[in-house]
């Protein structure tokens, strides 16, 4: 862990550098996801391809659960920076790819490397927050993170819209490049402090080598792109859709049981009840807020563009929460959790109102605002606790079992209710059923949270992920 010292500000010279550099990444990366979403229709449209957009949005998905459980294992042994340093050169293949492609096949591979560089990117820039800022700074600089999603949740739709119509949807791509450069260049001071790795750490009986790592992750990531794509034609071809269903979700939970630390499914407590508690918040807020949009349109007949407002809550809100988990209030971690998932769960609660046609939609849009609330206070906390709960050997192995609980369970919800979707008619009983399971979900956080304090007889070597 970073040495404590007196300085408090992440704007002092010692640690400004980095916290600019980081900020910036997020932001570019937050611009990124939001610019994809508004401008692939209009990609696939103009190849003649509607029926590839489903392999273009689950090809990064597939790709990103790979690159976490690697980035992992490789910023443990050779630290934050050369996953960091691949991550930006992959992210900036990716955009070339897709900006200058002929067709889908170069689309799919520009969206392939597109999940490798962020699931680098995410691993190594957390794991640069844990060894170069002390741990009473963590909290702010994780609010930073959500309120650098704020600008690209609101202006990014309308910014990225503005640019496909006006100059084509290949500088929505290749307009990041331009950005990443001087992106890069606010982080290098900071990369420059950090130490080279002196070799791998010593082994903690915890460890696995790469090629194990690799082999469950392949197949997490096959299980994840089949959950993705089997949804979409599950009322055309029930029967093999179903099946690839079945073959997903339990390759999805075998390969979990490998990836995650040991007791993760049983929440048992210290590191696997924080990494469960990350799969419970994200697929219950993940799970209910993709369908936002779709059910503000057929619902309450919003147009595409005013039923974007659900994303704009999303970012403002959950940037106001995080804002106030960085505050300096006295809370336990614990405690700050217990309020976020008991925020999320009442605001999952009045927003499954939403799949009333007959209530005002402001009433549900107002829960869905207090969900966001309980998310900003719930991730960065539980990301906190996961850099609190590791050591120099096995942070990045850590912080890509958080990441990869939430993606895979995010996967499973949205294999779930894409299901219910495809097989109903989507109208009000389907979405009240989804939201609904998105608030039982963030219940059973909020009823397990405090198994995230592990016994003082545990120890970090214990807790550390294990594959065996």
């Amino acid at each position: 862990m970073p040495a404590r010292t007196t300085t408090s500000s992440l704007f002092s010279r010692e640690h400004l550098p980095l916290a600019i550099g980081a900020v910036a990444l997020v932001t570019l990366g937050a611009f990124e996801n939001r610019a994809v979403g508004t401008a692939l229709p209009t990609l696939v449209r103009e190849f003649d391809a509607v029926s590839s957009f489903g392999l273009a949005t689950a090809a990064p998905i597939a790709s990103y659960v790979v690159s976490l459980a690697l980035a992992g294992v490789w910023a443990d042994r050779s630290g934050p920076v050369p996953p960091l340093r691949a991550g930006a050169v992959l992210f900036a293949v990716a955009q070339v790819l897709v900006g200058t492609a002929a067709g889908m096949p170069q689309v799919i591979a520009g969206r392939l490397l597109s999940g490798l560089a962020e699931g680098l990117i995410d691993v190594g820039i957390m794991v640069l927050i844990a060894r170069a800022l002390p741990e009473e700074l963590r909290p702010r600089m994780f609010s930073l993170f959500a309120a650098a999603w704020v600008l690209p949740s609101v202006v990014g739709p309308v910014l990225t819209g503005i640019v496909t119509e006006g100059v084509g949807w290949r500088w929505v791509f290749l307009g990041a490049l331009a950005v990443l450069v001087p992106v890069w260049l606010l982080l290098r001071p900071a990369l420059r402090t950090m130490p080279r790795a002196a070799g791998p750490p010593a082994p903690t009986g915890s460890g696995a080598a790469p090629r194990t790592v690799l082999r469950w992750a392949v197949l997490a990531a096959a299980a994840v792109f089949g959950l993705s794509l089997a949804g979409e034609h599950l009322a055309a071809d029930p029967v093999p859709a179903a099946a690839v269903i079945a073959l997903g979700a339990a390759g999805t939970g075998l390969a979990a049981v490998r990836l995650l630390p040991r007791g993760t499914f049983r929440v048992r407590r210290g590191l696997p009840a924080v990494v469960a508690q990350r799969a419970f918040a994200a697929a219950a807020f993940a799970g209910v807020g993709s369908w936002l949009p779709l059910l503000l349109t057929l619902v309450h007949g919003f147009t595409p563009t005013t039923a974007g407002i659900s994303l704009s809550i999303t970012g403002v809100m959950w940037a106001f929460g995080s804002w106030l988990q960085g505050r300096d209030h006295g809370h336990a971690p614990a405690a700050v959790l217990r309020a976020g998932l008991a925020a999320m769960t009442a605001g999952l609660a009045v927003t499954t109102l939403l799949a009333s046609p007959a209530l005002p939609p402001v009433i549900g849009l107002l829960g869905w605002a207090l969900a966001g609330v309980g998310m900003g206070l719930t991730s960065p906390v539980l990301s906190l606790l996961i850099l609190a709960g590791s050591d120099r050997t096995n942070q990045g192995r850590n912080v890509s079992a958080g990441q990869l609980a939430g993606s895979l369970s995010t996967a499973a919800a949205l294999a779930v209710s894409g299901a219910a979707v495809a097989l109903t008619a989507p109208g009000p009983a389907t979405f009240a059923g989804i939201l609904g399971a998105g608030g039982v979900v963030a219940l059973a956080g909020l009823l397990t949270a405090g198994r995230v304090v592990e016994d003082r007889a545990a120890t970090v070597e214990a807790e550390a992920v294990r594959i065996g």
